[in-house]
């Protein structure tokens, strides 16, 4: 098949968290600017799809994507309902980004139940595709960093979209799926030039990830060393997961990801404001489309 997503998006927490009339117009801007798609989290399982509406409403050609859906907060045969719902009022522009989350997040509100997250993926699908109506294949992506959940992406999905990834781990994932199915990685991004603020700046956007183990595992599995991916991470570690500098400097490693086989690269610009995650940074956004959307 055909990737059902091409070019550069936004990956922003503050078009899910932050006020909404700010979110919509946001997302018209990014449209405007000539993005592809903009990306929401869904970590806390609250209903998100009023915001997706809204987020659909206030735009007419962008896909508007979760990345990720949090399969533990969502009930199947809901979400084929209202996915249904919106994507048939706006012309088939809603993706689902689906994910296991991480235990650490799920124990607090699901107890003892976070085992075996690669099984749960699988009944989780199942479920969708007994849904009335379902939610079709080729409109779902999976959230996978290991061999295993690449290859479910890969049979059971339309495609991946890896979170907190280097360009080396979607050179892997498009082995792992093969070439016709949709690879849509997120890239982290700050437009700053001092080595030490931007490393400052990405730092405290990445301190969450080292207590969980999804990801520790993953940078391990890519080469990094323990003394890497101990808090609050080597330069090394947070250079390569974070793309800082200029413009020209950021659009390189967009196109690292694009070399080794990405269809689809959603960056996800920190500022280093006190807005942290409901951040709306379009001036950056701006600053990036010339050099990302020639």
């Amino acid at each position: 098949m055909t990737a059902i997503l091409t070019g550069t998006g936004i990956w922003s927490g503050g078009l899910r968290f932050g006020p909404e009339d700010e979110a919509c117009a946001a997302a018209a801007e990014a449209e405007r600017l000539g993005y592809s798609a903009v990306w929401v989290p869904d970590p806390g399982g609250e209903d998100l799809f009023p915001r997706l509406a809204a987020l659909l409403a206030a735009t007419s050609t962008i896909t508007v994507a979760t990345g990720i859906l949090n399969l533990w907060m969502h009930e199947p045969a809901v979400v084929g309902a209202r996915y249904a719902e919106l994507s048939a009022k706006h012309d088939g522009r809603l993706l689902l980004g689906i994910g296991v989350s991480h235990a650490l997040i799920i124990d607090g509100t699901h107890p003892g139940e976070y085992r075996k997250p690669l099984a749960k993926m699988r009944e989780y699908l199942e479920q969708l595709d007994a849904a009335d109506p379902p939610v079709p294949v080729e409109h779902r992506v999976l959230a996978a960093l290991g061999p295993k959940m690449l290859e479910l992406s890969r049979d059971r999905a339309a495609g991946a979209h890896p979170y907190l990834v280097t360009p080396e781990h979607t050179a892997n994932a498009r082995a792992a799926l093969g070439p016709d199915k949709l690879l849509a990685p997120e890239q982290k991004v700050i437009l700053e030039t001092d080595p030490t603020r931007a490393r400052e700046i990405a730092r405290e956007a990445l301190r969450l990830y080292f207590g969980l183990p999804n990801y520790v595992n993953n940078w391990l599995r890519y080469g990094f060393t323990q003394e890497d991916v101990a808090a609050p991470g080597s330069d090394r570690l947070v250079d390569a997961l974070v793309a800082w500098g200029t413009e020209e400097t950021i659009a390189a490693r967009v196109a690292e990801h694009r070399d080794a086989g990405a269809d689809h690269v959603t960056i996800q610009a920190l500022d280093g404001s006190e807005r942290g995650m409901i951040a709306l940074p379009t001036q950056d956004w701006a600053r990036l489309a010339s050099a990302l959307l020639k």
